[in-house]
């Protein structure tokens, strides 16, 4: 288990909820960090979380959400862009010659607002903190599917692809106020969202992975809970890819 100094530092996780989100904010908090739980939902949590009902595309909730972490605790030390959505379908299939179906609108425009929209507002609300009290970290859900793509999945690839330039650019600009900026991407994670999937489906991914299994939420938390500390004090703009190897076994 990775031994950090982040005890008393204030981080702000997106979509902390379930899965990688909820495992994310147990392990800072764990470490003894102070944590403000943003989500749309809101199930039990820690009574010594920070609840907050936020939905990542509103800019003005995201304000007043980044607000009141700061009139508690005075500072936001680390953001986790989590939050995310799927809306999985072809661009578009064709069957006997004829179109059949194709990706919406609607189904495009969801997921790219959650997904690259999200991460975009909820930065914009924090970096100028950051930057104010002398530094911070930003960390970003990407996906191994942002680096490779994938079939079925042009929205959530254009998503995750484009919260890889946003990483790279940002650790550009914000280096210089001390605040790094990295990405981890993770491969077919154990989640709410691949329980629901059929077995035989499930055994295809095991194959398909060099390890031989479905990562753990805990497994990248502990990506992201290292980023955060000062032993990857000089790692910024990176991806940190945690799947099993499973671009190598495709």
């Amino acid at each position: 288990m990775i031994q950090t100094d982040l005890a008393g530092k204030v981080v702000v996780v997106t979509g902390a909820a379930a899965g990688i989100g909820r495992a994310t904010a147990a392990r800072f908090a764990a470490e003894g960090c102070r944590i403000a739980a943003w989500d749309v939902s809101e199930p039990d949590y820690p009574s010594d979380w920070l609840v907050q009902k936020v939905d990542v595309r509103d800019a003005t909730q995201v304000e007043a959400a980044a607000a009141e972490v700061l009139k508690q605790w005075g500072r936001i030390d680390v953001l986790v862009n989590n939050a995310g959505i799927l809306r999985d379908s072809m661009l578009v299939k064709v069957k006997d010659g004829a179109v059949v179906s194709s990706m919406s609108d609607e189904a495009f425009d969801a997921v790219i607002h959650v997904n690259l929209r999200g991460v975009f507002v909820c930065t914009r609300a924090v970096v100028p903190h950051m930057i104010a009290q002398g530094g911070g970290v930003i960390l970003n859900a990407t996906s191994v599917v942002g680096l490779y793509g994938n079939f079925g999945q042009t929205n959530y690839v254009a998503s995750k692809a484009g919260v890889i330039g946003m990483t790279k650019t940002w650790a550009r600009e914000f280096g210089r106020h001390n605040i790094r900026v990295n990405a981890v991407a993770p491969g077919l994670i154990s989640t709410e969202i691949l329980a629901a999937m059929p077995e035989k489906v499930l055994d295809g991914m095991r194959q398909h992975t060099p390890l031989g299994r479905l990562g753990k939420p805990e497994e990248i938390a502990e990506a992201y809970l290292w980023l955060a500390s000062s032993s990857a004090s000089f790692v910024t703009g990176a991806v940190l890819s945690v799947d099993g190897g499973i671009v190598t076994g495709t």
